[in-house]
């Protein structure tokens, strides 16, 4: 079983996330940027954090054979804090770069005006830049969040095949099935979907524009439930092929209309520093 996480902070996970990951099917991710936890004072720690996902992380996975891309945005949470709007300034500089394969994530927590100018402004860089978006649905009362976010999403101009809606559950999938944008699953212990749910929604609407993540953060959550959901697939009579459209190609196809998506070469051995014994080699000089 072949594994592309569409949707996972590997930024609060250790090494051995990763190594567990890929002895589990995982070969590739996508690391959205997203709130911490700690609200940020200044746009200034963006740009460090921004960094670190498009060169520390990358090389971190890479030590064991995963290959990471990221999205850059500025996230809904933090666009209502005057102190975090500079950063809407700062993303051209990192929408250029060749790991960044779509403008994420943005969109609703709370649905204040401040979210619907950020969410405005940049699924217009998503236009400019030629690039997917990636799309946070609020937790609290997600049917009108969805509403709103799909009005923006055609008020904006930028094709719904290049945009997916992430965090759907029962409630929401058939609104976003129907605006022709890709549907996105979180998977969660306790929270969001459960394998056993999302593969209730697989048989009912099936398997096209269907993304399967684990979201993987600070919080309680589990980088393995993608490889669960696939095995649930299995035990419920999908066939291997399913599998692997939903874990794989259909994430493929998706963030491949970036036209940076490179998956060449990912069989890549961990490695050990042979002057250290780290279990992750040392970036830099």
């Amino acid at each position: 079983m072949r594994i592309f996480d569409p949707h996972i902070h590997m930024t609060s996970r250790t090494t051995d996330d990763y190594e567990r990951m890929a002895a589990a099917g995982v070969r590739a991710v996508v690391e959205p940027a997203f709130w911490l936890g700690q609200p940020r004072t200044s746009a200034a720690s963006f740009t460090d954090y921004f960094d670190s996902l498009i060169g520390w992380e990358p090389f971190r996975a890479g030590q064991f054979g995963v290959r990471h891309f990221a999205t850059i945005a500025l996230n809904p949470k933090e666009a209502n804090d005057p102190r975090c709007r500079p950063v809407l300034d700062l993303l051209p500089r990192y929408l250029d770069k060749d790991a960044v394969v779509a403008v994420g994530e943005i969109g609703y927590d709370s649905m204040t005006p401040e979210e619907d100018e950020a969410f405005a402004a940049q699924l217009a860089l998503a236009v400019a830049y030629d690039l997917p978006a990636l799309v946070h649905t609020p937790h609290r009362d997600k049917a009108r969040g969805c509403e709103r976010t799909l009005a923006v999403v055609a008020e904006s101009g930028i094709d719904a095949g290049r945009v997916v809606v992430d965090h759907l559950n029962e409630v929401t999938v058939k609104l976003v099935r129907d605006s022709g944008c890709w549907l996105g699953f979180s998977i969660y212990p306790d929270t969001k979907m459960t394998p056993q749910r999302m593969v209730e929604l697989l048989r009912e609407y099936g398997t096209d524009r269907m993304l399967v993540n684990s979201a993987a953060d600070w919080g309680r959550s589990d980088p393995l439930l993608t490889r669960a959901t696939g095995e649930a697939m299995l035990a419920a009579g999908f066939s291997d092929d399913d599998v692997d459209k939903v874990l794989w190609r259909n994430p493929v196809e998706f963030y491949g209309q970036s036209g940076r998506l490179d998956l060449s070469d990912l069989d890549v051995a961990a490695a050990v520093d042979p002057q250290t014994g780290n279990s992750i080699l040392r970036g830099g000089s």
